[in-house]
């Protein structure tokens, strides 16, 4: 649910704003509490202007010429949601997608980002504990849960902090030899996977000190953060790196992730993926990393990016939280749930905010909350030019009146 019930009460009490929740039995906010807060359930949305959801709606449901607003996962083309767009444009429907609701310097206004890397974090964590226990090591990492079996995110960091002190206490880890945690990215996920770290109270070096040796000593926790520069490299050697070209011609910059594969102990990765970047993780590399006879570092991939086949192309699916982990099978080129198996434990859930549902949806209501007084007094039945929108939103709308937006109007060649 986008916004949390004190906000739905103050929408309708402070701007009002008609507000009504379709009910459900998958949300952490209870029928009770949206009663308390005075807000009508209604499971009928057809004498609705504008829906607002989080993830993909299914196109059944649309209802013709009304404004949606969630994640749509249109905007690189995929595939499996295409089928999804054409009927949004069939039944001429207006498509506002939170992804894109951006500030005058591009920045996303309104995401789950900081969330996604606290979960992923502690499940990656979760599942490193896990891993060593089937191969018959026993430490205090093996005693914490996934984030979604904590009551709260507060109960969660605990649980972590307890872990990691008994880990140091006990000296449990030291068969490992040093604990690295490499963290991909720099940006709000990864700040939400730093944070969960943080509480390992570990070593943090460069990725060139990691290379040098200096992760070394045996039980001990290292945390390496990798950003751009460290992850490729010009093609031409008598060029340096550059963000803005790299960003702008990748074709010209190869990657040197797998050199760090070897060191690591778990990865998460916290990157903004397409397929014009260089991969992290091939398929080949995880191939030479567990060759005959060899027994790598890696354990765990916790690929909160989860971009199928994508920066980790050993993400073969995406989890959910029943199932979140799999072994990518290096041999089989295949997924085999659970822990065992050769390969690396690869967790990849794709609703990752989910399983820190309060602390989640607080974020993400209260930064979409000064949008929606405007968005629902707004007038969309004219032009797009002359639909009375805050600029963050209208540069959000895919599709007014069940046609493209000029913004993207490249998306064009995937509907078709």
């Amino acid at each position: 649910m986008p916004l949390v019930p004190a906000d739905l009460a103050r929408l309708r009490d402070d701007h009002g704003v008609d507000i009504v929740v379709q009910p459900s039995d998958q949300r952490v906010f209870t029928p009770d509490e949206l009663t308390e807060a005075g807000v009508p359930l209604q499971g009928d949305l057809s004498d609705c202007d504008v829906i607002l959801g989080v993830k993909e709606i299914p196109p059944h449901l649309f209802l013709h010429g009304r404004t949606y607003v969630f994640f749509s996962h249109t905007i690189k083309g995929q595939a499996y949601n295409m089928t999804m767009l054409r009927e949004l444009m069939a039944r001429g429907c207006n498509l506002i997608d939170y992804e894109c609701i951006v500030d005058e310097q591009d920045r996303r206004l309104v995401f789950f980002g900081v969330h996604a890397g606290l979960a992923g974090m502690i499940n990656t964590l979760w599942a490193l504990g896990q891993r060593l226990l089937q191969e018959g090591l026993r430490t205090p990492l093996a005693d914490l849960k996934q984030a979604v079996k904590y009551p709260d995110l507060a109960t969660a960091k605990a649980a972590v902090a307890e872990a990691a002190a008994a880990c140091r206490a006990s000296w449990a880890l030291a068969p490992l030899g040093p604990v690295v945690l490499g963290i991909s990215g720099n940006g709000r996920v990864s700040h939400g996977a730093q944070e969960i770290s943080a509480l390992l109270k570990p070593e943090v070096i460069t990725p060139a000190q990691l290379l040098a040796g200096e992760a070394s000593e045996p039980g001990t926790f290292y945390q390496v953060v990798f950003e751009e520069a460290d992850m490729v490299t010009p093609k031409d050697p008598a060029e340096a790196f550059d963000l803005q070209t790299y960003y702008q011609h990748p074709d010209r910059y190869r990657g040197t992730f797998a050199q760090y594969h070897p060191y690591l102990t778990a990865l998460v990765n916290c990157i903004y993926w397409t397929p014009k970047y260089p991969r992290l993780v091939t398929k080949e590399d995880l191939r030479k990393l567990y060759a005959p006879g060899e027994k790598p570092r890696l354990e765990v991939i916790g690929d909160i990016s989860c971009d199928i086949e994508g920066s980790v192309e050993a993400t073969v699916k995406a989890t959910d939280p029943g199932h979140p982990v799999y072994v990518y099978d290096v041999e089989a080129n295949r997924a085999k749930d659970g822990f065992e198996g050769r390969g690396p434990v690869v967790m990849a859930v794709e609703i990752l905010p989910t399983e820190i549902p309060r602390e989640s949806s607080g974020a993400f209501s209260e930064a979409l909350f000064d949008l929606i007084p405007a968005l629902a007094e707004s007038d969309p039945s004219g032009s797009f030019e002359d639909w009375a929108l805050p600029d963050a939103l209208k540069k959000a709308v895919i599709l007014h009146q069940g046609k493209l937006t000029e913004r993207f109007g490249y998306m064009q060649k995937y509907v078709d």
